[in-house]
């Protein structure tokens, strides 16, 4: 795979919309002693639903387009939002996913967004990513400014700040951080718009070849709020879960094709069935003892370009979306 755009410098109007607008998206903008730009788009401010458009516009690395509409495959939550990369490794893999932990005593968050792909740290006297990822993709950005997005409910530590300073190799005056509550409706908004990335990163967990993946959309109703974090954590994977759509578009064969769709939805996990939220309950809140086929889509399409055949797999579960949002 070869990317040569920059998700860093591709963001930065994204961030500066966000800054110049902040009384009429209702976020809040502050900075810390040592000059980073803090964005609340929750915790202490209402925030909205198209501050967590932006949002997920700026965790797409600026490779992609998120919209807010009302679609009426879902039978009680028409409200949806929609995404769209041409480039959906990058997009999604490269910037979006929730894939560098970051903790500090007490507070831990995982980052997301285009500092990712600057964030390194030396291993046995080499400087490498600070996730393998990035080997993998064979992607590393430069750039002189950079935003990193973390869903917590709380502002990070100057420890957490400097930490990702750091690593990016920035000034941290040209560190924005944004902070999402998942309770919020930025939080949740930015959540589900990760219908295609999940979708990505189970097609990477099943080895299909990422450079296959030529271009993706999706989309998932936004669920409403819950001031609960397991529940709003619950409510945002299951809209995904249950009601998530994605079409991907891959070159080879038909076969390969086929099979990706067949192996691609979230029913074909041994822990579908119920609401997130119980099944983290019953895994004693250990997100990491379920089943990592869990994480995709509902209902997917992938199309083999070369033939123009479609294969598509898996269903949209009204009553388990209706019993996840509380209806």
């Amino acid at each position: 795979m070869e990317f040569s755009a920059s998700v860093n410098k591709l963001t930065q109007p994204l961030v500066k919309q966000l800054i110049d607008n902040a009384d009429k998206l209702r976020i809040g903008v502050s900075q810390l002693s040592n000059g980073t730009t803090i964005i609340d788009a929750g915790i202490t401010v209402p925030g909205g639903l198209e501050a967590g458009r932006i949002i997920a516009e700026i965790c797409l690395g600026g490779m992609g387009t998120v919209t807010i509409t009302h679609s009426p495959y879902t039978a009680n939550w028409p409200l949806s939002v929609n995404v769209h990369t041409g480039n959906p490794v990058l997009g999604c893999l490269g910037s979006q996913y929730a894939g560098w932990s970051l903790s500090h005593e007490k507070y831990y968050a995982l980052g997301s967004g285009p500092a990712r792909a600057l964030a390194t740290k030396v291993k046995d006297g080499q400087t490498v990513p600070v996730e393998e990822l990035y080997q993998e993709l064979a992607y590393q950005d430069s750039a002189d400014a950079t935003v990193l997005v973390i869903e917590n409910d709380a502002l990070p530590p100057i420890e957490i700040v400097e930490k990702v300073a750091t690593a990016c190799k920035v000034d941290p005056a040209n560190l924005t951080i944004i902070v999402t509550p998942t309770s919020s409706l930025a939080g949740g908004v930015q959540v589900v718009a990760r219908v295609l990335e999940v979708a990505m990163h189970k097609a990477h967990a099943l080895h299909f070849p990422l450079e296959n993946i030529i271009d993706g959309s999706g989309s998932a109703p936004i669920c409403p709020p819950h001031p609960n974090f397991v529940k709003a954590m619950g409510r945002t994977n299951d809209a995904i879960l249950f009601a998530g759509q994605v079409h991907i578009f891959v070159k080879g064969s038909d076969e390969a094709a086929e099979k990706l769709a067949k192996e691609l939805p979230s029913s074909t996990s041994k822990d579908y069935g119920k609401p997130f939220a119980d099944i983290f309950k019953q895994y004693n809140y250990d997100f990491f003892q379920i089943d990592a086929m869990l994480f995709s889509p509902a209902s997917v399409i992938v199309t083999a370009v070369e033939s123009g055949k479609s294969f598509r797999a898996g269903k949209l579960d009204n009553a388990l979306l209706d019993q996840s949002f509380g209806l």
